[in-house]
């Protein structure tokens, strides 16, 4: 129990300090169908999209002959930055 209070205790500030994306930022799912439109064909799949606090989208994806490729994407545009 001391453990999980503790635990708490540390990790709600780092939640709370988190830079949501902003106001004028894309919907989520346009942001990725934008990123399947300019990669096209080449796009196998998208494994995985986390905001950065840095202010961008982080998306890995596989290509079709299975490359990994990570692009922070600009979360008004949906532009690579």
């Amino acid at each position: 129990m001391r453990m999980t209070i503790l635990a708490c205790a540390v990790l709600a500030p780092a939640a709370a300090l988190a830079e949501p994306p902003p106001p004028n930022a894309m919907p989520l799912s346009q942001l990725v169908a934008t990123l399947e439109a300019d990669v096209g064909a080449d796009l196998a799949y998208v494994e995985s999209v986390e905001w950065d606090d840095d202010g961008y989208w982080e998306v890995e994806y596989r290509t079709a002959d299975d490359r990994e490729v990570e692009v922070d994407l600009d979360p008004t545009t949906g532009k690579p930055r």
